[in-house]
């Protein structure tokens, strides 16, 4: 909306996880789940397929990238993502 301020929050951590996920801690201490599998038909993050590429995730600059160049910006990690409590509930269910 326009005049609205998001607040950013920077990825201080992230760990591969199966299924293309990713759990990422961010500046605030909030731990927080990422499905990148939306993203893999698109571009360079089609290469995200190969498990090799998709293990190698890193935090830099507060985004989240690998290392063949793709790379997510903290605000959409942040907004996409899901609290690493209601992922744990909705498999559990």
């Amino acid at each position: 909306m326009k005049g609205e301020w998001t607040v950013y929050i920077g990825a201080k951590a992230v760990e591969p996880l199966p299924d293309y996920r990713l759990l990422i801690t961010f500046e605030n201490g909030e731990r927080r789940i990422f499905d990148v599998t939306p993203y893999l038909d698109k571009g360079v993050f089609r290469e995200l397929r190969n498990a090799a590429v998709f293990n190698s995730a890193r935090v830099c600059f507060d985004a989240v990238e690998w290392s063949n160049g793709a790379d997510l910006c903290p605000e959409t990690l942040h907004t996409d993502s899901i609290p690493v409590e209601s992922a744990t509930a909705a498999t559990t269910g």
